[in-house]
């Protein structure tokens, strides 16, 4: 409902303000935004058919991950952590085990693959809910961590990057670069989804395996940013696309030995996971090209950029630098709607380039958000629950510190 409002908004202020244009003598506004419209449709269709073939890649290699059960592994690592968010949930209960496959997906940027697994694990926590129209503790816990997890791998955010940067003509360029700033921009909106959930429901987080684990997430990218500190702003930025690039070929090549060594056939097993991969661009076609299509008779008439200007004077009125402001209606959209930021996303690195500040801040944003009402009302709607409790407050919370985070990591890598 939120988003269908938006969307019927763009136009229909941009068809007030081209009339407007048109009185004040502008003959040409309409002329310009049915150019702008079909040339945003054109645009949405390539970047969907050029995601194609690295959805079809990623898709591939994680299903021999799968089956050389190294995802498997990587759930069982997060399990003594889980315990004790989770006190509830019983060991050994079904629930536990789709909870840390759905987290899994997330960190690996898979939000295909992770829907499906969150639904199973809301289905089975409700299993455990003495109230079946309230969320439980449980529930929430799961909801607020799913909306501000930790990425380790923005998938569709690098695949996208990567088939823009190819559109625009540009040669050595690395879309990994946003790996660490990403990881750095969720891991702050999970600790803040984490300490409000946890400040309800009185849980005690000074446990050792939670601190283990924290401390020791703290301490990897603490020692990597201080290493990169020394490093001049585009030197920084170079270095840490090098340890994204690095990091995900090390996992593909692990996925691919794994698989080997335990006798399975990679190739078929590749190309098994690998034909999904063209249903999940052309699934986000229409998406994609209607909000591309609603941002663009929107700015168009000139309506985005009196607001982004707005918003610049309100920012310089106060003493900060103003260079961010183009890429925040990303994470503004990005809690009503994948699909809208995703559109807002391209958006920003059309105009303002792939490799500019703004796209790269734009790719943070949308590679360390979640989108938060659809989240809530798609689990919650799945088993029933009407009453929520304080579950929107907390995720919205984290959504807002992770967005302040991520214009703060943007700055300090790419500015």
């Amino acid at each position: 409902m939120a988003l269908n409002l938006v969307w019927l908004g763009f136009f229909l202020i941009a068809f007030a303000a081209a009339c407007v244009r048109l009185l004040m003598g502008d003959p040409d506004v309409f002329a310009r935004m049915l150019t702008g419209m079909f040339a945003s449709a054109k645009t949405g269709f390539e970047i969907s058919l050029g995601l194609a073939g690295i959805m079809t890649l990623w898709l591939g290699i994680m299903r021999i991950g799968e089956r050389a059960g190294v995802i498997d592994l990587f759930a069982r690592c997060v399990d003594p952590v889980m315990r004790h968010l989770f006190a509830g949930v019983p060991k050994g209960h079904p629930a536990n085990g789709a909870m840390m496959m759905n987290v899994s997906a997330n960190m690996l940027g898979l939000d295909n693959a992770a829907t499906p697994l969150g639904l199973k694990a809301m289905r089975e926590l409700q299993t455990l809910n003495p109230r079946s129209d309230t969320a439980s503790d449980a529930q929430i816990m799961f909801i607020v961590l799913n909306t501000a997890g930790i990425t380790l791998i923005p998938t569709s955010v690098i695949a996208i990057r990567q088939t823009i940067a190819l559109q625009q003509g540009l040669t050595g360029f690395n879309a990994a670069d946003i790996f660490l700033p990403t990881l750095i921009a969720t891991f702050i909106s999970f600790t803040a989804g984490l300490l409000a959930v946890a400040w309800h429901q009185r849980l005690n987080l000074l446990r050792a395996p939670l601190l283990l684990a924290y401390g020791g997430l703290v301490l990897v990218m603490g020692l990597l940013f201080l290493w990169l500190d020394q490093f001049p702003p585009e030197r920084m930025a170079s270095m840490a696309g090098l340890i994204g690039s690095g990091f995900i070929m090390t996992i593909i090549t692990a996925f691919l030995l794994v698989g080997a060594l335990r006798r399975i056939n990679v190739y078929e097993a590749f190309i098994e996971g690998a034909k999904d991969g063209f249903g999940v661009a052309v699934q986000i076609i229409p998406y994609l090209i209607a909000m591309l299509v609603a941002i663009s008779v929107f700015r168009t008439t000139g309506i985005l950029d009196l607001l982004l200007q707005g918003l610049g004077t309100l920012f310089a009125a106060v003493g900060l630098n103003t260079d961010f402001v183009p890429a925040l209606p990303v994470g503004l959209m990005k809690i009503l709607s994948g699909a809208g930021a995703r559109g807002l996303m391209v958006d920003v690195m059309t105009t303002y380039g792939v490799d500019s500040f703004p796209g790269k801040l734009a790719a943070i944003i949308q590679g360390s958000t979640e989108t938060t009402f659809y989240v809530l009302a798609v689990y919650f709607g799945s088993v029933n629950i009407r009453n929520t409790r304080y579950a929107l407050g907390c995720a919205l919370f984290a959504d807002v510190i992770g967005l302040i985070g991520a214009i703060a990591v943007a700055y300090l890598f790419f500015h």
